[in-house]
């Protein structure tokens, strides 16, 4: 008898880093999360010790591992699903130069404005794919390092990213891949090599930098002191990972174009597969490096969940209470509600700019908005319309994706969102287009990797084969056409809404 061959996929994201174990036909055997802090010694200033994240990965793989009862011998594979911008310092000797500087940190503001001011215009767009140099993008960081730590600018033998880091520790190989280095602004997505006008003015060179591989690619077996940390076996094969949003993409399926994934967490990530960079001649639209070999994607954040979280904790005490108590979460009851309120909530339209509007309108001075209501409305009339809101925001970048030329006939859900039946059918109504979810929405991430590395060492044929094993369908929205009479209208005034408020929100 065959033994059976499993992969691993591990995300570590911003805050905690989840480990999943799944058999080649997509079941997960077991997973485990495990959670960390962030340090912040100034508002602007977001760091963590690189350290505490690898101590999560080697406890989640573990976690997994004891309660799945595996062989370690039979785990063939493991890939990375990462965050992305979060930078490594490291000198000769593998140690680290300082703490990580994490995505979310915007200290670099001044260096920031100094290198959009040199790199500014089409070409910075086209060589990157992003929009505009800000404090996020590593080159950034690099710079801000230079100027005030020079003895560590001074000592760097390698700058590294999340992934980049992991691999190294696991294989002792420097090596990192295109979907997360397209966010540096040091890597050209189109010839897919380091930039040399921007490695020449931070003044680093290429050899501070790791190797350039694809995604999915097979770079070693784990090292002995690797596996025993790791309580795996030097028979596990690593690969490169990707993108956490990259992964997603591909752990529910969207690896051809037409196909749109929503990620609705605390922010709303939405990725477009492309066969080739499509640029947006308004510059609204970032375009990513996919998690795919030659393949790219329109990717972008906005305003998503955290909108819906803040109501539920200012306003939706008695849900919390009543979920407590029936060990379910608040936001099956305000589901609940919502849905006994006919679209379009009589009347009553938001715009969820809590911390300004992002993508498409980036206008960080807009504020969120209740408009229209009246001595009728109620809490669930509330709750809907954040939801259509952020529905309506969807449609927003689908809106600008056309206008690019790109297509987008299918919307994949993931992430919390994902859960909500009344929120996927409000988003299949007023895009007028199916929404699909998938039985892992909320492991796509770890799933992505997982069939990246299960591919990398040849345990399917290809990508597809193993999509197509891999990936299972839960359920499919179809739009209401009658509904969407009603969302026509919503959309049209939403629109004018926020237009009509621009004037007043740059007062503000």
């Amino acid at each position: 008898m065959t033994e059976k061959e499993y992969v691993l996929g591990v995300d570590a994201g911003t805050t905690a880093t989840k480990v999943a174990l799944f058999d080649l036909k997509g079941t997960t055997i077991a997973s485990a999360t495990k959670e960390y802090d962030l340090i912040t010694p100034t508002t602007l200033e977001v760091e963590v010790d690189i350290e505490t994240l690898w101590k999560a990965f080697k406890q989640g793989v573990k976690d997994v591992l004891s309660i799945s009862k595996v062989d370690p011998d039979n785990v063939k594979a493991l890939g990375i699903s990462a965050q992305g911008e979060t930078l490594v310092p490291i000198d000769k000797n593998g140690k680290l130069l300082r703490r990580a500087i994490v995505w979310l940190d915007s200290r670099a503001q001044e260096e920031a404005e100094i290198l959009d001011k040199k790199f500014n215009g089409e070409k910075s767009y086209e060589t990157t794919g992003q929009v505009k140099l800000v404090p996020t993008w590593p080159a950034s960081k690099i710079l801000w390092i230079k100027k005030h730590e020079p003895d560590v600018f001074n000592r760097v033998y390698k700058y590294l990213l999340v992934e980049d880091y992991f691999i190294w520790k696991m294989t002792g190989a420097f090596v990192a891949e295109g979907s997360l280095l397209c966010s540096t602004c040091y890597w050209n997505i189109i010839t897919k090599k380091w930039w040399d006008e921007m490695l020449d003015f931070l003044e680093i060179t290429a050899d501070k930098l790791p190797e350039i591989r694809e995604p999915g690619e097979k770079v070693g077996k784990l090292l002995s002191s690797a596996a025993k940390e790791l309580g795996l076996t030097t028979e596990t094969n690593v690969s490169t990972g990707a993108l956490d949003q990259a992964c997603g993409t591909i752990g529910v399926g969207n690896i051809k174009p037409g196909i749109f994934t929503e990620n609705i967490g605390a922010a709303l990530a939405i990725c477009a597969t492309l066969k080739k960079p499509v640029f947006d001649l308004n510059r609204r639209m970032p375009i990513h490096y996919h998690a795919i070999p030659d393949t790219y994607m329109a990717h972008t954040f906005t305003t998503g969940g955290m909108a819906l979280r803040w109501f539920r904790d200012v306003f939706c005490e008695t849900e919390i209470s009543e979920a407590n108590l029936a060990n379910i979460s608040p936001y099956q009851l305000m589901d609940k509600e919502a849905s006994q309120i006919q679209p379009g909530a009589e009347g009553l339209v938001m715009l969820p700019h809590l911390q300004g509007a992002m993508a498409p309108e980036a206008n960080p001075r807009a504020k969120g908005v209740f408009f229209g209501f009246t001595l009728r409305h109620k809490r669930p009339h509330f709750t809907r319309s954040i939801m259509e809101a952020i529905a309506c925001i969807i449609k927003r970048n689908i809106d600008v994706l056309e206008d690019m030329r790109i297509k987008v006939t299918e919307i994949r859900a993931l992430g919390g969102g994902a859960r909500s039946k009344i929120w996927n059918q409000i988003i299949a109504d007023l895009t007028k287009r199916p929404v699909t979810t998938t039985l892992h929405e909320e492991d796509a991430a770890c799933l992505g990797a997982a069939i990246l590395a299960g591919k990398a060492v040849g345990l399917f044929r290809n990508l597809e084969d193993a999509v197509k094993d891999m990936v299972i369908i839960r359920t499919k929205f179809e739009p209401n056409p009658k509904n969407s009479k009603v969302y026509d209208k919503l959309y049209t005034k939403y629109i004018k809404l926020y237009e009509s408020l621009i004037e007043l929100f740059a007062m503000n």
